[in-house]
């Protein structure tokens, strides 16, 4: 059975480099590509809908709604996984429309909030509902980066995160870095642990200290032309200190997971938050 795939975000970085890895992969199509940039070419996109061709343009998923219907087909027959790269605040329309035409839903969309989420999760458990992967990162050493973090956090009483991204990123800290975050401080509360409270008193320029979660655990965000993806978990005791550190030095590190998470999303029901479950990680 060949799955049919839709990415929304297809002429971003995210949606090129995903396409790139679809043809690599025998199983899967890339039947539709939507992004807002191929609203200027509205007509050309438009006459290249038909059912018997490879493949569709839209601007937007309500624009692909209307096109399917101008050719008597649903969306649900042109597609079975709609992958999303767009942003939090157009993720929550896109899953809605995901849940209307029962197509799966894979999404790398950064930025949700704790509540956004959990309407997310609302969304996607009603009976004869299709269901949704959500990521924060694709990339498994990242995934590992959380993992292997959590295992050596009850073993230290210092932890900080330094998080660095490209300079077009638009949100701070990354969802990736919040989300150790959360891995670790789970892991301390399991084990009882406690961290040493910052001895800083003055913070001669605010904000220098960076970003405070959980059980006070510092998050620094930095933004730099040239990177992609890195992070770094520093863990400190009395006389050591253990460094983990992950580096994506190109988006193709996160494709592995992107198709991990469209090859699962049909067998894992409601909502999926990070591929963990699917790595057998949690």
């Amino acid at each position: 059975m060949t799955l049919k795939i839709g990415i929304n975000g297809a002429a971003g970085k995210m949606g090129l480099a995903t396409k790139a890895a679809l043809q690599k992969e025998s199983s899967m199509k890339l039947v539709c590509e939507i992004d807002p940039a191929f609203e200027s070419d509205q007509a050309s996109r438009q006459e290249s809908f038909d059912r018997n061709e490879d493949k569709c343009f839209a601007f937007s998923p309500e624009h692909l709604e209307e096109l399917c219907a101008e050719n008597n087909v649903t969306p649900q027959d042109k597609m079975d996984i709609l992958i999303d790269f767009t942003n939090a605040d157009a993720l929550f329309t896109t899953a809605l429309w995901c849940v209307k035409h029962g197509i799966h839903l894979v999404s790398g969309s950064t930025g949700l909030s704790e509540e956004k989420t959990e309407e997310l999760k609302t969304l996607f458990a009603g009976q004869g509902t299709p269901n949704c992967v959500l990521a924060p990162n694709f990339s498994i050493s990242a995934l590992l980066l959380m993992h292997l973090s959590a295992i050596a956090a009850p073993y230290f009483d210092s932890v900080e995160i330094i998080e660095f991204h490209h300079d077009e990123k638009k949100d701070a800290p990354s969802g990736t870095a919040v989300a150790t975050a959360r891995h670790i401080t789970a892991a301390l509360e399991k084990a009882g642990s406690i961290l040493r409270p910052d001895p800083t008193e003055v913070e001669k320029i605010p904000g220098s200290r960076g970003a405070t979660a959980d059980y006070g655990i510092k998050i620094h965000a930095v933004r730099l032309h040239g990177l992609v993806a890195h992070e770094e978990v520093l863990l400190g005791s009395t006389g050591q200190s253990l460094t983990l550190r992950q580096d994506s030095y190109d988006r193709t590190s996160f494709m592995p997971g992107v198709i991990l998470a469209v090859k699962s999303v049909s067998e894992t029901p409601g909502l999926t938050v990070g591929l963990e479950k699917l790595l057998n990680l949690s």
